[in-house]
């Protein structure tokens, strides 16, 4: 199937997608706040941009597109049928990107969170998680 948009009208609808302060990271600082948690967000000075940095421990969150980071099972991270081998490529080289950063944080002490977007629908579930990481 044939993309219903000109080249030109899609690069406007891709680059208007946001990177920062997302509906999924504005649900997870909520949640930090009301465990009174103090936090950074978008770390700039850290491998990988995290998130968000707790202020208090050596923790990060990274809140992550289901689609842009390939959440393996998700409805959400169904590839694009257009464009396969450009999409197939991009998703992939996100995730060996996110491992990467990952692993080498881990490696320098700090302790890191993942967070879905599918996992943040449901804020009770979301805020038990995140109290869980907090306190271990």
């Amino acid at each position: 199937m044939a993309d219903k948009f000109c080249p030109e009208k899609r690069s406007q609808i891709m680059a208007n997608i946001k990177g920062r302060n997302t509906a999924p990271e504005r649900l997870v600082k909520s949640c930090l706040r009301r465990l009174k948690r103090k936090y950074r967000s978008n770390v700039q000075t850290l491998e990988g941009k995290p998130d968000i940095l707790l202020v208090e421990q050596k923790k990060l969150i990274f809140v992550h597109g289901c689609f842009w980071h390939g959440h393996n099972g998700c409805q959400r991270a169904t590839r694009p049928k257009t464009n396969r081998e450009f999409w197939e490529k991009k998703i992939t080289g996100n995730i060996e990107r996110d491992k990467r950063c990952i692993r080498s944080l881990r490696q320098d002490g700090w302790s890191v969170l993942v967070v879905w977007q599918c996992q943040t629908k449901d804020i009770n579930l979301l805020q038990k998680r995140l109290s869980r990481f907090i306190m271990r």
